[in-house]
């Protein structure tokens, strides 16, 4: 689960390889030729292994930290640096680049009580390779338990609906959580983004139907407005319809003439709308002309 930075530099360096088979060949052909003898050339084999020890090279992103006798003395890098072979070493490589970390809070209980699951990720650099070397032994494993704490208290505090709503405003305080807690180990949390809540299937399905009925609810709030709107209308409606006789017989006309347009539509009125709006009439004539344009139609 946790990367080890020693791990990449556990491997001899292809440069300090070569440079130490160049000073083991010369001290051989030295030999060969009787410039050095036995001795010499024992001793030139241990100052060519010293030479190749005392090379060091540190990738771009990263900075070796030296222990002289086991005290620090400084960060050395990014590229090719030289210790005291004996005297000095490298303790570790502190990369400085942004990482990603995973973490997550298993069964933790909300503020209302309710059981979840949530996973998440920060990502963090370190800002100050000599305080994550000097401050903290394991500052990877450090940064990942310090984030599953902190989120497991937040859930703590917040009921599930400010999980599930707020989701943004929970991230940003979980990120100044950790940054107050990693700051003294020279480490800054630059972002923290919550993955995936998971509830109970039981309450998933609770949540579900409460959402349902509120939809039903209200569609049916918007229908009755609805209701109340036509019937204020129709009122306000009648009203005029009293005052005016003659826009109600011309509103009579028109829905009956609407009505007959439509070919083979068949229209029932009540006789006393006919006698009170004097339709009867009207619609009589209608229907006589529709009768007729269909005769002179099969005629042609």
């Amino acid at each position: 689960m946790f990367e080890d930075e020693r791990r990449d530099h556990q491997i001899v360096h292809p440069i300090v390889l070569a440079v130490f088979i160049v000073l083991l060949a010369i001290d051989v052909v030295l030999y060969l030729f009787l410039i050095l003898n036995i001795i010499g050339l024992l001793v030139g084999i241990i100052i060519s292994i010293l030479i190749a020890a005392a090379i060091r090279i540190a990738n771009q992103w990263e900075k070796g930290v030296i222990l002289r006798m086991g005290k620090f003395i400084g960060l050395r890098g990014p590229g090719i640096f030289l210790i005291i072979p004996i005297i000095d070493r490298v303790y570790r490589y502190i990369d400085q680049r942004v990482r990603v970390t995973d973490f997550k809070a298993e069964e933790t209980l909300t503020k209302d009580t309710v059981p979840v699951n949530v996973d998440a990720v920060v990502y963090w650099m370190v800002w100050d390779a000599e305080k994550a070397a000097l401050e903290v032994r394991e500052y990877i494993r450090a940064v990942y338990y310090i984030a599953q704490t902190s989120l497991r208290d937040i859930i703590g505090k917040h009921d599930l609906a400010d999980l599930l709503q707020n989701r943004e405003k929970i991230a940003e305080a979980l990120q100044v959580t950790l940054d107050e807690h990693t700051n003294p180990w020279g480490i800054t949390c630059q972002t923290v983004g919550i993955k995936d809540i998971v509830i109970p299937s039981a309450l998933a399905d609770a949540m579900s139907k409460q959402a349902q009925a509120e939809r039903e609810r209200q569609a049916r709030i918007i229908l009755g407005t609805a209701e109340t709107e036509i019937s204020e209308k129709f009122a306000k409606a009648s009203e005029n319809y009293l005052e005016n006789p003659v826009a109600l017989q011309l509103r009579g006309m028109n829905m009956l003439f609407e009505g007959l347009k439509e070919k083979g539509s068949l229209v029932i009125v009540p006789s006393s709308a006919l006698e009170s709006m004097n339709l009867g009439a009207i619609g009589g004539l209608t229907a006589l002309a529709k009768t007729e344009e269909g005769k002179g139609k099969g005629d042609k």
